[in-house]
């Protein structure tokens, strides 16, 4: 019952906020079980004082007796699942948004080596499994462990020597029960992982359909992940032949009981050393008592598949990031940008290898060189996506670590390669994690060149985006992204191939806006069309992680041979 203890020790801290409803849920588990000891104890006087000694008041009585024991019974039956699937849902919906709340700051790299199916699978499919113990087995558990009890205080009470024979074949049980249980926990920890990698691959088909379907690859992600669901349904018939044998045991076990006391009591019977109506009260109990013994069994396997999934969900919640901010805020004005020294490996793959390079308040620099040189992986340290591996990257001569993830990624504006657009409306999109200004976003569209095409949208700005913008261009998202960065005002911009996917047009139109952007800001342009960053103040050309020149574009066409190069390339 370890597992159990843990469950119950995380959960604990919210147990409190549900006093009232645990209370209601505990009365109704007492009068569930009260009322199922009662209908066996009843057949003693129905037998006994109606068919034989044929008590007409007791024909009266004993109908109405039977008939409230069973609303009581099943008042609380109610009382209780209701109450406590109230608390379970309760408990699991705030543990579901606590665990993604920690998954929210964790380091970029999380979630590279963490699949996004396989993060879904955590807090939908496991966070549910656990949701099972708090709402329906632990109280599943108290309510048949009372009614074992109060049961089991009728077989004893009719006859203490009968409930010798028939109670000994309880303790029998355990042993086979408890080996059944361990091998349950090893397979559910199995089908788990299995489910996460489906939904895994799911979710990379579902994500990369284009591709799929532009190279005719259907038939080869099917076959894959036909092969991936078969091993998930492999393991799951395991776990039902497991959790299947339970039944039959009990069954067994329970029958070997029951024609032990049949041959004992019917002897008792004929012997006149117990009445008729005292041994079918003692039989209807222990014909009872045996559906809460088996449930109990059942629910002890059910159990450790949870046990299993809470394994993996703790895993997430306790999972602390490695990069962290520190308690200082950024000054109001950035006066510069610093690298010292810096590299940066992923892995054992060597990234940025030692920079050195000085931004200034107001400068425009741009970084080219070949694919892989490093750029992204520049930008990405002054975000801290990453930290260094050694060196240091200061803002005012402090270095960056001190200052909070927070405060730092406030004063910072990105537009990747990738362009994120959201189920949102244009307005949300444009003001995305900000509270929405009308007028600034309308602004900002004009600025990012976008408000024309904005405008003919059949709301305008709120106009609610599709899944990803797939209801506009390319060009357009592009566009609906710088205005995102241009609404936000940072002190620090980056643009990752801001202008890649518009048109020679738009693009005069957006490197003009820019222009008008970067006054009094400190600006980092990765870009391959070197049209766009002739007017940088500087120009940082990247090969194989290192800097190999810095310059005007008209210095380094005279001092740069990889910049010439590069320009070569695009004549």
């Amino acid at each position: 019952m370890e597992g159990v203890k843990l469950v119950l020790k995380r959960f604990s801290p919210y147990f409190k906020d549900y006093i009232p409803y645990f209370i209601f849920a505990i009365i109704g588990m007492i009068l569930a079980s009260a009322g199922t000891a009662a209908s066996a104890y009843l057949v003693k006087p129905l037998l006994d004082d109606i068919f034989v000694a044929k008590d007409a008041q007791m024909l009266k009585l004993l109908p109405l007796a039977i008939i409230a024991v069973y609303l009581a019974k099943e008042s609380g039956r109610y009382m209780q699942s209701y109450f406590t699937s109230l608390i379970g849902h309760d408990i699991i919906r705030r543990f579901r948004n606590k665990v993604l709340k920690n998954l929210l700051i964790q380091d970029i790299s999380f979630f590279h080596e963490y699949r996004t199916g396989e993060l879904i699978s955590r807090n939908t499919n496991d966070v549910e499994k656990v949701r099972s113990v708090v709402s329906n087995m632990i109280p599943e558990f108290l309510r048949e462990t009372l009614t074992i009890v109060g049961l089991a205080a009728v077989v004893i009470y009719q006859s203490s020597n009968l409930a010798f024979y028939a109670l000994i074949i309880m303790p029998i049980a355990i042993y086979p029960l408890s080996m059944l249980a361990k091998k349950m926990k090893k397979i559910s920890r199995q089908s788990q992982e299995k489910i996460s990698d489906v939904t895994s691959k799911l979710s990379e088909i579902f994500n990369n359909i284009e591709v799929i379907q532009a190279n005719n690859s259907q038939k080869h992600e099917q076959e894959i992940f036909k092969e991936e669901n078969q091993k998930y349904f492999n393991l799951t018939m395991k776990s039902v032949k497991v959790s299947q044998l339970v039944s039959p045991m009990m069954e067994t076990l329970g029958a070997v009981g029951v024609s032990t006391v049949i041959i004992v009591g019917g002897m008792e019977v004929i012997n006149d050393n117990m009445t008729m109506g005292s041994f079918f009260s003692f039989l209807t109990a222990l014909f009872m008592l045996y559906t809460p013994i088996k449930r109990l069994s059942s629910l002890y396997n059910q159990l450790q598949e949870a046990i299993a999934a809470s394994e993996r969900i703790f895993f997430l919640l306790d999972y602390k990031p490695t990069i962290v901010g520190g308690d200082k805020e950024i000054p109001e004005t950035i006066e510069s940008i610093e690298f010292e020294d810096v590299k940066l490996k992923y892995g054992n793959k060597k990234a940025l290898n030692g920079i050195n390079l000085k931004a200034n308040k107001g400068e425009f620099i741009a970084l080219v060189g070949d694919s892989g040189g490093g750029k992204s992986s520049l930008v990405n340290l002054i975000v801290r996506f990453y930290d260094p591996t050694s060196g240091k990257i200061k803002i005012n001569g402090i270095d960056i670590k001190e200052f909070s993830l927070k405060s730092l990624r406030d004063s910072i504006a990105i537009v990747t390669q990738r362009v994120y657009i959201f189920h949102e409306s244009v307005a949300a999109n444009v003001a995305y994690g900000q509270k929405i200004d009308r007028d600034r976003v309308v602004e900002a569209l004009k600025k990012a060149n976008a408000y024309e095409f904005i405008e003919e949208l059949p709301e305008g700005i709120d106009t609610i985006l599709d899944e990803s913008g797939t209801n506009l261009s390319g060009g357009q998202r592009q566009r609906i992204a710088i205005a995102r960065a241009i609404y936000i005002n940072p002190k620090i911009l980056i643009f990752d191939e801001a202008t890649s996917a518009l048109d020679s047009k738009s693009e005069k139109k957006i490197t003009q806006a820019m222009e008008n952007l970067i006054k009094n800001k400190i600006t980092f342009v990765i870009a391959h069309r070197l049209s766009t960053i002739q007017k940088a103040d500087k120009i940082v050309v990247l090969q194989h992680g290192k800097v190999t020149a810095i310059g005007t574009d008209s210095e380094l066409k005279l001092n740069s041979q990889e910049y010439m190069k590069l320009k070569g390339l695009q004549a």
